[in-house]
């Protein structure tokens, strides 16, 4: 997993505990939910992997469950996708946001993080929770206004959970046929309902 570089030690000597960065905790943290998961993550675990007082950690984050939010948001490779909204004309936006989306599970340097995020929530129902809200609200809706959707929100919580039980079945499941097909061939087929979330017609049969 990519990890934030760790800052620089300040001359004179060893910073006490509390001017310890957020940053140091953060990147001990993505770590450990990478390699343990969630439920094994441990806050004293995180603190100790970052040289800190456990205290310190929760005065940042408040809980395990606002410190994996945290390094979820940080920098995350799904994020690029927002900017797709600007590159091309909403009709074609589902192919390239499928596209887009599976060649960052694929790529050797951003597949890896997305695989360990997704496995370290598996097992957490509130991390799984957050990982979904995430999706929504920090890449699918922005995406969505971006276009100008009508019914945003439903948009991107319909496209945010369709894209998401791709991945898991193709990536982390590995569920066959959708496992085993070529990128390009997987892209035809999550495409058009991903254009359909984002610009055709809600209304219930």
């Amino acid at each position: 997993m990519t990890m934030l570089e760790r800052v620089t030690t300040r001359p004179g000597g060893r910073r006490p505990g509390a001017t310890r960065t957020r940053v140091d905790i953060l990147a001990a943290a993505q770590q450990s939910f990478a390699e343990h998961g969630y439920v094994l993550t441990t806050i004293r675990g995180v603190a100790r992997a970052a040289g800190v007082d456990p205290a310190l950690v929760l005065q940042f984050f408040g809980s395990k469950d606002g410190l994996f939010d945290a390094a979820l948001r940080d920098d995350p490779p799904v994020r690029s996708l927002v900017s797709l909204a600007g590159e091309g004309d909403p009709s074609d936006l589902g192919a390239r946001l499928a596209a887009r989306y599976l060649e960052l599970w694929e790529d050797p340097h951003t597949g890896p993080r997305m695989l360990a995020v997704i496995r370290a929530a598996a097992a957490a129902p509130s991390a799984s929770a957050m990982v979904t809200a995430f999706m929504t609200d920090a890449v699918m809706l922005p995406l969505a206004r971006a276009i100008g959707a009508d019914q945003a929100e439903l948009r991107a919580t319909l496209t945010g959970a369709y894209l998401f039980g791709v991945a898991t079945a193709r990536y982390v499941l590995r569920v066959e046929p959708l496992a085993v097909l070529d990128r390009q061939a997987a892209v035809a087929y999550v495409a058009p309902v991903v254009q359909h979330h984002l610009t055709g017609d809600l209304t219930p049969p």
